[in-house]
C-alpha cells in the first residue's frame, strides 16, 4: 500500500499517507508537512520509496520515517532531547526538531563527512532549518553512531537509520529512565525494527515489530574517514 501513497508534492505525499493510515499523529502530520523532503531528496523527492543520496546511502521511505515518528512520538514533545544514528541526508532529523520545538534539540551523527556537511546544508535551504541550525536544536556531527553520542545523553528518544548487526548497549545505556530506542537489527538473512524501552526502574523491554530492509550500521565505506 506504501508505494501508492507518492504524491507530486510534498503535501500530497503527506496526506496520501495519513489517508492510507500510515500516519496517525497530528503532531507527525504536522512535523512531515513543515519539512519539504525536496530539500534532502536529490530526485523523486515524493515518491514513497527509498532514494540514494551517495555514498553507500539512501534517504529511507517516507513511510519508514513516519513509522518511526509514530513509534517514538509518546517519548518526544517540546523540550525532549533525541538522537538520530546515520542521520544522512538530514531529512529525519528536521522532523524529529520539529516535534521538540519549542526547547528541545536533536543531534543527528553520521560517520560519514560528506553526509554530515549534506545534511547541514539540507537543512539550511529553509527558514526554518536555519533557525534551528543557529539556536542548537539540529546539531550534526561525525562519529560512530553504534557508540551512540554520549556528550548529549542522556535522550528521551534514539532513532537508528540503518540495520545495527546486534542490540547495541550502548544506545540504552543513553536512553533516559523512561526512553525509547526505534532500531532496525540484522537477523541472519532478516531485519528486522525494535522498540526497545527503558522504563522509569531501568528494566529494558524489546519488542519486535515487522521486517524492513536497511543499509548496514557499519564502518564508513573504504576511501572515507
Amino acid at each position: 500500500m506504501a508505494w501508492a501513497c507518492s504524491g507530486s508534492s510534498n503535501s500530497e505525499l503527506i496526506n496520501n499517507m495519513a489517508a492510507a493510515g500510515l500516519i496517525t499523529s497530528d503532531r507527525v502530520k504536522r512535523a512531515m508537512l513543515e519539512v519539504d523532503r525536496a530539500h534532502y531528496a536529490p530526485a523523486r523527492a515524493y515518491e514513497d520509496s527509498p532514494q540514494p543520496i551517495g555514498h553507500s546511502a539512501t534517504i529511507s521511505a517516507p513511510h519508514m520515517h513516519a513509522s518511526a515518528c509514530e513509534s517514538l512520538l509518546p517519548f518526544i514533545k517540546p523540550g525532549s532531547r533525541v538522537l538520530d544514528i546515520g542521520s544522512g541526508s538530514g531529512y529525519l532529523t528536521q522532523v524529529l526538531a520539529s516535534l521538540v520545538t519549542p526547547g528541545g534539540s536533536v543531534i543527528g551523527i553520521d560517520h560519514i563527512q560528506p553526509l554530515v556537511d549534506m545534511a547541514q546544508s539540507n537543512t539550511a535551504k529553509s527558514d526554518a532549518g536555519r533557525k534551528m541550525l543557529q539556536d542548537g536544536t539540529i546539531t550534526y556531527v561525525k562519529g560512530d553512531g553504534r557508540k551512540g553520542w554520549p556528550q548529549g545523553a542522556p535522550y528521551d528518544a534514539i532513532h537508528v537509520g540503518a540495520a545495527a548487526a546486534e542490540h547495541h548497549e550502548a544506545l540504552v545505556d543513553q536512553l533516559k529512565t523512561p526512553g525509547r530506542l526505534f532500531v532496525p537489527v540484522e537477523e541472519g538473512y532478516v531485519q528486522h525494527i525494535y522498540v526497545v524501552d527503558k522504563k522509569q526502574d531501568g528494566r529494558v523491554e524489546r519488542k519486535k515489530l515487522y521486517a524492513v530492509q536497511y543499509v548496514p550500521l557499519t564502518d564508513a565505506p573504504s576511501g572515507h574517514s
